[in-house]
């Protein structure tokens, strides 16, 4: 199931970028940020599909959300301009980012190639 980050739990599980300048993965398995708004069509429309990754990969990697509307210190520290936007992040090594409501297939790969995590 996918969870909602505020700034407060994204310093924590994700990265702590207000005590960290370098990137420093908090977490314990990879993630995926989805940086989303409630008006935003794409971004309902990615939503089923996160969460069906959630499941499938249950245990493997975590599928975060953040408002961008709520948490906009949070967006702005990453730079979003358009969401949909998805920040990966693996146990090792720099996040990566998407923009768009990518197709699963897509998503999949990524979840391979970039964080390294098969089902």
């Amino acid at each position: 199931m996918t969870e909602l980050l505020t700034k407060e739990t994204f310093l924590e599980k994700v990265f702590n970028f207000e005590k960290n300048k370098e990137w420093t993965f908090e977490g314990d398995v990879p993630c995926i940020i989805d940086f989303y708004a409630d008006w935003c069509g794409p971004c309902k429309a990615i939503a089923p599909v996160l969460e069906a990754l959630s499941e499938e990969y249950g245990g493997k990697i975590n599928i975060y959300k953040v408002d961008t509307e709520k948490e906009q210190e949070l967006s702005a520290a990453f730079a979003i301009r358009s969401i949909p936007s998805m920040l990966f992040c693996p146990a090792e090594g720099q996040p990566q980012m998407a923009q768009g409501a990518l197709p699963k297939e897509q998503l999949e790969k990524i979840i391979e190639d970039v964080l390294k995590v098969t089902k």
